[in-house]
């Protein structure tokens, strides 16, 4: 992943409401994320595996802070 990609990743952490990032279950919330990522970049299939994984391995993490708000 691109330091910018990244950056945009965690900016849309903080933008969405956390509302949203607890409400959904953990494959919906990667999915949404993804989707969303990919509507500002243009993912290829292995940018979005990539993305997918990061996010999967970082759930715990954007769900903390979503709490924490």
């Amino acid at each position: 992943m691109t330091p910018l990609l990244l950056r945009q990743f965690w900016s849309l952490i903080e933008a969405t409401q956390s509302n949203t990032l607890l409400s959904l279950d953990d494959q919906s919330l990667i999915q949404w994320l993804t989707r969303q990522l990919g509507m500002e970049f243009s993912l290829n299939h292995c940018e979005v595996d990539t993305l997918n994984h990061y996010i999967s391995s970082r759930l715990s993490l954007i769900r903390d802070i979503a709490d924490a708000r």
